[in-house]
């Protein structure tokens, strides 16, 4: 995974106005995580996260104070509309550690069951996988073109990258293709009653209106 290195620096004041402010200027606030150290506040171009994250990178390898280092994306918050990264959680790890990370699954080819009437359903949208950080997968993408009518595609029948190996159960279904449910019609003859019981009541009360008067 050769990645160009994004330049980082240390922030010294921390807060919500600060990073209001930083946001404002291009640049997105993140903390790195270090086992036995103290968290280390610091800021990033936003545009440069913004591509890696587009890209589907795990991974961002920093220059920070001269240094170069990788460090996991734990964990990325996001504005009220989803798509711009506004704090990112860091965490210093070893090129050769063994990680769990979540990848997205990308289907592709269109299912031969579609044409008999079936409906795709994408069960799992993303695969906890373990590998080490630098054999992290941007995606899985498994071919849905043979799946027929009827037919599931489960964890087991997923072909990972080598050196990765699905966490969940190999019979955990990530794609079903269903066969498309009928529609349900209504009774009309409840409907029919309900008509006929209406005007009876109708009726009722107007008789009674008449006694009343005479």
């Amino acid at each position: 995974m050769d990645t160009q290195a994004i330049e980082a620096a240390k922030r010294d004041v921390v807060g919500t106005k600060n990073a209001r402010r930083l946001r404002e200027q291009g640049r997105v606030p993140a903390i790195i995580y270090g086992r036995g150290t103290d968290p280390v506040p610091i800021v990033l171009p936003a545009h440069e996260v913004e591509v890696a994250l587009q890209h589907g990178s795990h991974v961002l390898q920093l220059r920070l104070e001269g240094a170069e280092q990788r460090y996991l994306i734990k964990e990325v918050q996001y504005d009220y509309l989803g798509t711009t990264p506004i704090h990112v959680d860091l965490a210093k790890v070893d090129v050769d550690e063994v990680v769990e990370v979540s990848v997205p699954i990308e289907l592709r080819g269109t299912p031969a069951g579609l044409s008999e009437g079936g409906v795709l359903d994408q069960v799992m949208v993303d695969l906890a996988v373990r590998c080490k950080v630098l054999d992290i997968p941007e995606s899985i993408r498994p071919n849905v073109t043979a799946l027929k009518l009827g037919e599931t595609l489960q964890v087991g029948d997923l072909e990972l990258p080598e050196g990765v190996e699905a966490v969940q159960e190999a019979t955990e279904s990530v794609v079903v293709i269903r066969v498309l449910a009928a529609e349900v019609e209504e009774e009309p003859e409840a409907e029919e009653e309900e008509a006929q019981a209406e005007p009876e009541v109708i009726g009722r009360e107007k008789k009674e209106e008449q006694k009343e008067e005479q």
